[in-house]
């Protein structure tokens, strides 16, 4: 049986730009959203529990669409890739919502704006690419946007904020990992991989601080579960859609929800400072993925 995706498509009359824009536009919300989430439940829940939950609960949410396709519909050649990309997922996971319960949520979207720049670096010192100098230059320029958040010797150079550029490395990696298996897998096989893969694997440390959640915090738990699923659906339908160079600009209204978000429903305020280190990492990881598309390095794959 062919592979039907279950939840969301757009009109095939769409180019893969617009169709990759608002993929990631509908990414950008669903992560504002998980974030508050987060937030929320973690005055109860344990940030490495709710992420356990989190991937319990979204492999819940694919199993109508596993119950349709049936086990056929999960053959793969890569499943080690699936488990380097699930392993990655969780480290990532487990240090981003842990900073979530403990800094702004503005200040930690601002800071994952990192992850295509450790993306740069990565490729380049671990996987042996070459990366040419306007490359380097435009990361280091994005290192400095980052530097300007974290105005290092002031208060917010903190634990909470090394917890967020470690879940921004792994993040990165995750990202790298998507777009490979984009090319020969579709999202819904992504997703649902992850899934089985990653609620094992966080299961391990969820344990060590297991608390029974409450009714309510029940609710919430399996809310963020399906949220951050419709996420996964998303930015995997964007990428597959188009270029990382048409899709990344999209990338800046996270910050915009999650301020809009962390300042209606928890009071927090966000600096200048941190608006204007935001926005140099987002426009140095914007060339960066111009540049990369300009020297044929990116294939864009048909909506699935």
């Amino acid at each position: 049986m062919p592979d039907r995706p279950p939840v969301f498509s757009l009109p095939t009359t769409m180019t893969g730009s617009l169709a990759g824009g608002l993929w990631m536009v509908g990414f950008t919300v669903t992560f504002a959203v998980l974030m508050a989430m987060v937030r929320h439940v973690s005055a109860e829940i344990h940030p490495f529990e709710t992420a356990f939950f989190r991937n319990f609960f979204g492999l819940v949410v694919m199993l109508p669409w596993f119950a349709r396709v049936g086990p056929g519909g999960l053959r793969t050649r890569r499943l080690g890739a699936h488990g380097f990309r699930a392993l990655s997922g969780v480290i990532a996971m487990c240090a981003l919502f842990m900073a979530i319960s403990l800094m702004p949520l503005a200040e930690v979207t601002a800071l994952t704006f990192t992850s295509p720049l450790f993306a740069t670096a990565g490729a380049a010192l671990v996987l042996g690419e070459t990366v040419q100098a306007r490359r380097w230059t435009a990361t280091l320029i994005g290192f400095a946007g980052t530097l300007i958040i974290l105005r290092p010797g002031a208060e917010t150079l903190t634990p909470a904020a090394l917890l967020v550029l470690l879940a921004a490395a792994f993040i990165a990696t995750s990202m790298l990992s998507i777009k490979s298996l984009s090319a020969t897998e579709s999202p819904n096989v992504i997703v649902v991989y992850m899934g089985l893969l990653m609620t094992p694997m966080s299961l391990v440390p969820a344990l060590f601080v297991w608390t029974w959640p409450t009714l309510e915090a029940w609710a919430w738990l399996a809310a963020i579960g399906a949220v951050a699923t419709l996420g996964q659906l998303a930015v995997a339908r964007a990428f597959a859609a188009a270029d990382a160079s048409a899709v990344m600009p999209f990338d800046f209204f996270r910050l915009m929800f999650t301020a809009a978000l962390g300042f209606t429903l928890f009071g927090e305020g966000l600096d200048v400072w941190t608006w204007v280190g935001a926005g140099v990492i987002l426009a140095s990881s914007v060339y960066i993925a111009r540049r990369e598309a300009r020297l044929g390095k990116e294939t864009p794959a048909p909506v699935q």
